[in-house]
């Protein structure tokens, strides 16, 4: 047997190389990324370290009569060849170890469109993985990248059918919008009470706990003057079961919360002071498309401790990209209840749902 190692940039390179020197025959004992080059440990370049082989004795003589219909053959062969790499891609996906520059052409375009969206490495690879398996298991796959496109949004589709999607259901007297100080949340609040009141024709009350922000009572209470529905201000948890007592007829109860620093940890135990947070109350977080995914991640922590049902996404106008839609439910497993998308009340806001969701972070792969 002859064993040869082959150093290269990617694995469609190896695959060349391997058939130029070994033949058709030889197989692939193991690949690996390496660090090659360098001063003191700095200024390395990876590579790949492909280990492949040839059993001498089983290595098949030139042929001498010609092949029928070659150019189908080659088709064939090429199709076989594509497949072998994608199986070991996908192979590499479950260790971790495949950079993300070795996929083949057209899910390299889909896994460039969802990083330049903000979609995280880990989602990213969860998709292509599926992909790439989904591929190999035909028979009679091809690499248009529509087909792939395809299978990415069933498969998106399956996945965030496990979760919730959608605003208020009503099945809860009492919501709470909560989260930090700058997402919009205000405004959001307006705008479900608006949507309540004049699309669904529900019998709506407001409460705001925000007494730290005067400006945003005021706001709150222009509202509530505009829509003909009563608000009251709640200063301790006594305060909010009378207003919810006094409410107890309307349909729905909005309760607006003092947006504060999210790295306070004592933010969340001042809410529970002031809002009671029982079985009759249904808790949306409200979050910024705008901000970093990484401080997302550390609200939706830092919010754990209360019942939160699922995210309210602000700001859809001022960012181009929407990863967090898919990081949202696909990392941290909450669903979306709306997104809003400028400050016109009732306007600039929707319902979110799995389609919207999915037409926003992958709607224009093809169109690229």
């Amino acid at each position: 047997m002859k064993i040869k190692k082959f150093i290269v940039d990617t694995m469609p390179e190896a695959m060349q190389r391997i058939r130029s020197e070994l033949g058709e025959d030889a197989v692939i004992l193991s690949s690996k990324e390496i660090e090659t080059g360098g001063f003191l440990g700095f200024f390395t370049k990876k590579k790949l370290e492909v280990i492949a082989a040839i059993d001498e004795e089983r290595r098949p003589k030139p042929r001498r009569v010609e092949r029928p219909k070659p150019k189908k053959r080659d088709v064939y062969d090429e199709l076989s060849e594509l497949k072998q790499l994608v199986h070991q891609i996908s192979e590499q996906i479950d260790e971790k170890r495949v950079p993300t520059s070795e996929y083949p052409a057209p899910f390299q375009t889909i896994d460039d469109h969802l990083r330049r969206q903000g979609v995280t490495k880990k989602v990213r690879l969860q998709l292509m993985k599926h992909l790439l398996r989904k591929w190999s298991e035909q028979a009679d796959a091809s690499f248009e990248l529509s087909g792939l496109v395809r299978e990415l949004d069933r498969y998106v589709e399956r996945e965030l059918a496990k979760l919730r999607f959608g605003g208020i259901d009503f099945q809860k007297k009492v919501v709470v919008i909560v989260g930090p100080t700058g997402v919009g949340k205000t405004t959001t609040i307006a705008k479900i009470a608006a949507d309540s009141v004049l699309k669904k024709h529900k019998k709506v009350a407001l409460i705001t706990t925000d007494t730290y922000r005067i400006a945003a009572v005021d706001q709150l209470k222009t509202y509530a003057k505009i829509l003909n529905i009563p608000i009251e201000v709640a200063y301790s948890i006594d305060d909010f079961k009378n207003a919810v007592e006094q409410f107890a007829r309307f349909d729905l109860i909005i309760v607006d919360s003092a947006g504060r620093n999210f790295r306070n940890p004592l933010y969340v135990e001042e809410l529970s002071k002031v809002i009671d947070f029982d079985d009759d109350v249904e808790t949306f977080l409200t979050l910024s498309l705008t901000s970093k995914y990484e401080d997302m991640k550390e609200i939706v922590d830092q919010f754990s401790l209360l019942p939160i049902e699922q995210v309210i996404l602000t700001k859809k106008d001022e960012t181009g990209t929407f990863g967090a839609m898919f990081n949202i439910p696909f990392e941290l497993k909450k669903g979306i209840a709306y997104v809003t998308d400028g400050q016109n009340v009732p306007d600039d806001f929707v319902e979110a749902s799995i389609p919207y969701i999915k037409r926003s972070v992958i709607g224009e792969i093809i169109d690229e």
